[in-house]
């Protein structure tokens, strides 16, 4: 096998990912250590400037409250975070995040971020909380920002990191290699912020054949903030609630702008519009289904009873929400000028942030001014940023936490001196890219605080563990290249098994015994435990990983990470017998919500010396009384 040079970096903050998070974690963490004599170091497996989950654009920012304008509170944002999450959400992190978010938008259109305005001069409004952008060049403008910030000597792109260097309970750094060159990379620090998103292709795409990769959430975020804060023993919460968003069918071309800035209406196949029809069924699902807007789980679960009795597919009216908006202008010169910008807009909606959307419309002769498309509830996703919640246990803020949510140092993990943001941060969901900027950014600045006033010892590492590091890291590529000789076909051998081959078995135990599509999104006891079974299995099997070159390489440590995120949400939906998300997931064997047992949090711990896992219960405890409002001041 090839040699592969080791280097050694050494820094006081290291940055993990390079997401909005993490540069919004750059910003501020630069501007905290210039003044303290510090220094920060950013990795990135990617390239930063088309990293993270808006890589390729959007078309809305999902998060601004207004704070400035008397538009809203931060509470009412937090009722909103609440409701949706159906009662299981850290109401001190939503409002950290809320009372900060204004002032991340605020930044961007000062980088340059061009954000629509109306007549008077003020945000266009796709919904309540969201703001219509230009937004192709998003994460090029915010990544800018970053970059700057840092400085490209402390920038460390296409570098994948394996895993946390941990010494007992105390994380010393991360290791990790090169997907571009022959190098291993050790990161000495004394504080670590981890970023690196969320998790896709744990379940088994609706997607095949050539399109298997095609996904709602970004394919290359595969569980790595899941796995690092998991080995380095942090306290992991929400790791049952994914995500399933619904989307344009096959090419997951987005759905809000149709909803809330066109006022489409989706329907069956017969014309029925399941909102309306379904409505008796919200009564089932507690207070939450009596609230506005409608808990997102709930409608996908509207959606999900139409397709159960045979009255799909699904269609988004797209000609009809188009020819309304038209009808407004009755002069006929006018209104034809007024279909053509509405037909524009409607292909932007897709070309800023989903361009394959628009690819399969040109395909199928789709003129959405014409004819409705269709739509379906996606694959599962592992997502905190969204509609989500999973990540770490973090410390919340000094002046909202309860005690027991409070241990020194915001967005902290249970873990000292590893703090989280972003996907990586659990039961604070609905940050979107913006929050997650500003959760990047309080992390910084909170992370800076700790070394300043923590003063954490310099890590020492020595040589012999440097190079069993190594040695774990490039396993998979000894292991192709010691037996490739067993067989003919590269692709089949006793002795080592290909990434995408693990990945497609992953895939199916969790499409088939933890709630995937072809099992309609439920599951039950006997169905998880069976899974755990083959999952065991599994996880003995990945220490015959073989990867051919260093891409193979990467995709091996991907499924590694993958893994144990499906494990973390099999044995946290085990755990929780209620159904209290439907249309995320449904327990056959608990088919209710049940407040009085699991009105809580279900977190999890796992103990990379043994393998073992525990499971417990946290209580929710609220940052505002009710029917009161905070005094809280934002940006």
């Amino acid at each position: 096998m090839k040699d592969f040079e080791t280097v050694v970096v050494e820094t006081d903050l290291l940055i993990l990912g390079g997401g909005m998070a993490a540069c919004g974690a750059a910003v501020e963490a630069a501007y905290w250590a210039k003044k303290n004599n510090l220094k920060v170091t950013m990795v990135d497996k990617a390239a930063v400037d088309r990293s993270g989950a808006v890589a390729m654009g959007l078309s809305a920012i999902n998060q601004y409250v207004g704070l400035k304008d008397g538009q809203n509170t931060v509470k009412s944002y937090v009722d909103y975070v609440r409701n949706d999450l159906m009662g299981v959400t850290r109401e001190d992190l939503v409002a950290d995040i809320a009372r900060h978010v204004d002032s991340s938008v605020h930044l961007f259109e000062k980088w340059g971020l061009p954000i629509w305005k109306d007549e008077s001069g003020g945000y266009v409004h796709e919904g309540r909380w969201q703001l219509m952008i230009n937004g192709e060049s998003y994460k090029v403008v915010v990544a800018e920002a970053a970059k700057n910030a840092i400085g490209a000597d402390n920038i460390y792109e296409r570098v994948f990191i394996t895993g946390p260097i941990m010494d007992g309970d105390v994380c010393k750094g991360a290791y990790g290699f090169s997907v571009r060159e022959n190098k291993f990379y050790v990161f000495k620090s004394r504080a670590t912020l981890v970023s690196m998103g969320g998790a896709v292709h744990v379940f088994k795409p609706r997607s095949s054949g050539e399109g298997a990769g095609r996904a709602w959430y970004p394919p290359w975020n595969a569980g790595a903030s899941t796995y690092f804060t998991l080995a380095a023993g942090a306290e992991m919460t929400c790791q049952e609630v994914r995500f399933i968003p619904v989307r344009f069918k096959d090419a997951y071309g987005p759905v809000g702008a149709w909803f809330l800035l066109f006022k489409s209406r989706a329907t069956n196949a017969f014309g029925g519009e399941y909102m309306q029809e379904r409505r008796p069924e919200l009564a089932n699902w507690g207070p939450y289904g009596q609230v506005k807007p409608i808990p997102a789980n709930l409608r996908n679960y509207l959606g999900m009873l139409d397709v159960l009795e045979g009255k799909g597919p699904i269609y988004m009216r797209t000609e009809e929400a188009i020819k309304k908006i038209a009808d407004q202008t009755p002069d006929p010169k006018a209104y034809k000028k007024k279909m053509k910008e509405l037909e524009s807009e409607a292909w932007e909606d897709f070309l800023d942030m989903t361009i394959s959307q628009a690819i399969l419309w040109a395909a199928t002769n789709t003129a959405p001014e014409e004819k409705s498309s269709e739509i379906a509830a996606a694959e599962p996703y592992f997502i905190g940023s969204h509609s989500g919640a999973s990540g770490a246990w973090v410390s919340g803020p000094k002046d909202l936490a309860p005690d027991e949510y409070f241990w020194g140092y915001e967005t902290m993990s249970t873990v000292k001196g590893v703090f989280c943001a972003g996907d990586a941060s659990g039961a604070s969901s609905h940050k979107f890219s913006s929050g997650s900027h500003a959760e990047g950014r309080i992390s910084g600045k909170s992370a800076i605080r700790y070394l300043v006033n923590e003063k954490p010892a310099k890590p020492e590492l020595s040589d012999d563990e440097i190079e069993k590091l190594k040695a774990a890291t490039y396993k998979p590529m000894a292991n192709f290249e010691e037996n490739k000789g067993a067989s003919t076909q590269a692709n089949v051998n006793p002795n080592y098994i290909r990434p995408d081959m693990f990945m497609r078995r992953l895939q199916k135990i969790m499409d088939e015994y933890a709630g995937g599509v072809t099992a309609q999104f439920t599951t039950s006891k006997p169905m998880l435990d069976r899974g755990l079974e083959l999952l065991d299995f599994l996880r003995e099997d990945s220490e015959k990983l073989g990867a051919e070159d260093l891409h193979e390489l990467m995709r091996c440590w991907e499924n590694y990470h993958r893994m144990f995120q499906a494990e973390a949400h099999v044995r946290t939906v085990l755990f929780r017998e209620e159904t209290r998300w439907p249309g995320y997931y449904f327990r056959s064997d608990f088919p209710k919500i049940n407040e009085d047992d699991w009105h809580c949090f279900v977190n999890c711990r796992y103990d990379a010396a043994t393998g073992k896992w525990d499971m417990m219960k946290r209580d929710i405890i609220p940052a505002f009384k009710p029917d009161a409002e905070h005094e809280l001041v934002g940006g």
